[in-house]
């Protein structure tokens, strides 16, 4: 059972925590990949890598502490719908594919965590 399956049947989340867990989880995934392919393709696409870690980082701890009905998760929500934005912008710059399915994937992460700090 993957992880997103699992915090999927954690019964203390609603429908739309539930659906901010597994985009959380995206997030985290298709960050790594356009890191890891924006590592191979020059200096131009440091700060699309930089971004893109801090994303992984921030939006996997995020689906970990709603999963366990953490007093902080709504501060860190905020903090991931705001890294996922800027990163969401970086990876519009770029015409790799990699980073435009990123930022896609971010938007809707991004949309969901307001979603539940509102």
């Amino acid at each position: 059972m993957s992880l997103t399956e699992t915090l999927s049947d954690i019964s203390h989340l609603d429908n739309e925590e539930r659906e901010c867990v597994e985009l959380c989880n995206e997030a985290t995934e298709v960050c790594e990949w356009c890191a890891d392919e924006c590592a191979g393709e020059g200096e131009e696409m440091a700060r699309c890598l930089r971004l893109c870690r801090d994303v992984a980082d921030i939006a996997s701890l995020h689906a970990r502490f709603m999963a366990r009905d953490s007093n902080y998760s709504t501060e860190l929500a905020e903090v991931n719908a705001g890294v996922a934005e800027e990163c969401a912008e970086e990876c519009d710059r770029h015409d790799a594919e990699h980073c435009q399915v990123c930022a896609d994937v971010l938007r809707e992460c991004a949309e969901s965590c307001r979603n539940l700090i509102s």
